[in-house]
């Protein structure tokens, strides 16, 4: 039944826009076998709320692994026909190899690589953080372009694309 899921479908929406739910419905609808890949991190409170909200939306049926920093690795054993994987989210991959110190480029180089070796489909979700002002630090500037650069490298290798607004979502590519 996941042959009604693209190989690699990519996600992109504002926060709250509803791109995590939109990602979700498309996993469900293709395989009762689905697993969540997380790379978020409960740091503080409030992310341990998110997580939680998350989890509670999706309910049953789904596997959760996490991997907050070494998500081509979590891929590449993972990945299976029959099993779609989401990845949710990109951008606190992003936020977790900067904090991380990792070098960015060998990082987004691992997962352009993998991905076209992947043995079933994969639904990645990422915040599109560029459509706002300039941000006024270096450190939120370089996130901002890491984003940037992930998001061009990885729709590059989708078949589909969507973006989300405000629970709607618009086919982009695909």
């Amino acid at each position: 039944m996941t042959d009604c899921l693209s190989p690699v479908t990519l996600v992109l929406g504002g926060a709250r826009s509803g791109k995590s739910a939109f990602a979700e419905g498309l996993v469900e609808r293709a395989s009762a076998n689905r697993l969540y890949l997380a790379t978020g991190q409960a740091w503080d409170e409030e992310m341990r709320d998110r997580i939680a909200s998350h989890r509670h939306r999706r309910g049953e049926g789904w596997e959760t692994i996490e991997s907050p920093v070494e998500l081509t690795q979590a891929l590449e054993t993972q990945a299976r026909a029959g099993r779609p994987i989401l990845v949710d989210c990109l951008t606190l991959w992003v936020t977790n190899l900067m904090l991380g110190e990792h070098d960015m480029d060998t990082a987004f180089g691992g997962l352009a690589e993998t991905i076209p070796t992947l043995k079933g489909p994969v639904v990645f979700v990422s915040n599109e953080v560029g459509l706002g002002i300039v941000p006024d630090n270096a450190m939120a500037r370089a996130f901002r372009d890491h984003a940037g650069r992930l998001h061009q490298l990885i729709a590059s290798l989708a078949d589909e694309v969507h973006f989300v607004a405000a629970g709607l979502p618009l086919k982009m590519k695909g």
